[in-house]
């Protein structure tokens, strides 16, 4: 496998873990970066990880990027849904700036296209004013579901720091093509998200939601062609978003992100990746 493989441990692999505690469990585990959610969606129950309201929190997770020498590659969700303040993100964007991050990471929940092109353009700038790229990543059940949804936005808007993530999940349930990928700029792939799944594809939105936040598979143990993903992406860094509950119910959080990366290093050296 090429040494400039580069692999961050994704939030949704271990659903609700504090980001101190992500950090040290991706550094035991061998993952060269991290990703973080430190801006809340509103589901239910979830954590609150604002490090601009939680001073004490912003010292722990700068402790450990130091302490443990991983990056910060992305922290997701500035969401882009109907009545959206894209100003209310700027404080947190500012203080994940002061922890180097240079990407941010978004999707789209209102059909309203006019309304997300502006308020797209709107959270470019903001990312742009702290150093940082925009990325939309497509959700199979969300408002934009596919690459081609996301390329027609980002041309609306015209920001030069917009990108697109594809996750090998939505990829293939949003039944996306390599074309898709080769015919997007190569400059807005940053990153992707790296998973396995059942197939076939479900056909409820329910279906797709439980598989998407509960049931991912580690890669090799499901339906989708990685491999093919992969390769028709240029060299970036590859978020594992693996989120199994039977798994982490079964093996504990260490354990099953250990087993996602080595899992992960074993299909792409198996694929020659």
């Amino acid at each position: 496998m090429p040494k400039n493989r580069q692999f961050a441990l994704a939030p949704l692999t271990i659903p609700g873990c504090p980001p101190p505690e992500l950090i040290y469990l991706a550094a035991r585990a061998g993952y060269d970066a991290v990703s973080l959610r430190t801006i809340p969606m509103g589901l239910p129950g979830e954590p609150d990880y604002r490090l601009s309201t939680n001073k004490t929190l912003f010292r722990q997770v700068k402790a450990a990027l130091s302490a443990t020498g991983l990056h910060l590659n992305d922290v997701e969700n500035a969401r882009i849904y109907a009545g959206v303040d894209i100003g209310g993100y700027m404080p947190e964007v500012e203080a994940l700036a002061e922890l180097g991050l240079k990407h941010l990471l978004t999707n789209i929940w209102t059909e309203d296209r006019s309304f997300v092109v502006d308020r797209f353009a709107e959270l470019c700038e903001l990312g742009r004013s702290c150093g940082m790229s925009v990325n939309i990543e497509f959700v199979t059940w969300a408002s934009v579901r596919n690459i081609a949804e996301c390329l027609e936005i980002i041309a609306a808007a015209g920001c030069a720091n917009a990108g697109i993530v594809v996750d090998t999940l939505h990829f293939n349930r949003s039944r996306c093509s390599l074309g898709d990928i080769k015919s997007t700029p190569t400059e807005y792939l940053r990153f992707a998200h790296i998973c396995d799944a059942p197939g076939p594809i479900p056909a409820t939105s329910e279906e797709l939601v439980f598989t998407g936040r509960e049931a991912r598979l580690y890669p090799g143990e499901g339906s989708i062609d990685i491999a093919a993903i992969v390769r028709a992406l240029p060299d970036l860094v590859y978020g594992l978003e693996i989120p199994n509950l039977a798994a982490i119910n079964e093996l504990g959080r260490a354990e099953h992100v250990f087993r996602a990366l080595e899992a992960t290093k074993n299909y792409f050296e198996a694929n020659g990746l």
